[in-house]
């Protein structure tokens, strides 16, 4: 994946585009988790980035990037496809790492609060190690 598409992923786009895009990630976001959890090494972070795309307190653009980033994750359309064993999520781990790179300092330890609490709650999305 190249650097011009994760760009074109991660605009943060106005505000209708967000709304669609928060739309479509809650709707979608556990139950795509579920399924590649094994295949993701940083759920956690994941996770966590999850609960700073929805937490008003995000400014905005931090929002539309990751709300991008995740959107892109829970979509059934992929660039590679992600029932492909072992490079299916392969995209989405570039495009995630990219948000989680520009977004970091704003994931805050509420957010891994919550994220721990739902690994811990959900055995379905504890990572095998």
């Amino acid at each position: 994946m190249d650097d011009v598409k994760i760009g074109e992923i991660l605009l943060p786009g106005d505000e209708a585009e967000q709304e669609r895009r928060r739309d479509r990630v809650q709707k979608r976001f556990w139950p795509v988790l579920k399924r590649a959890v094994r295949q993701i090494p940083f759920s956690r972070d994941l996770i966590a980035s999850y609960y700073c795309a929805l937490d008003p307190r995000t400014p905005l653009r931090v929002r539309g990037t990751l709300l991008g980033a995740l959107a892109y994750f829970v979509m059934p359309i992929d660039v590679v496809p992600d029932f492909l064993a072992v490079v299916g999520f392969t995209d989405d781990i570039a495009v995630l790492t990219a948000a989680f790179a520009a977004v970091r300092g704003h994931v805050r330890d509420d957010h891994y609060v919550a994220a721990d609490k739902a690994l811990a709650d959900e055995p379905d999305l504890q990572p095998t190690r």
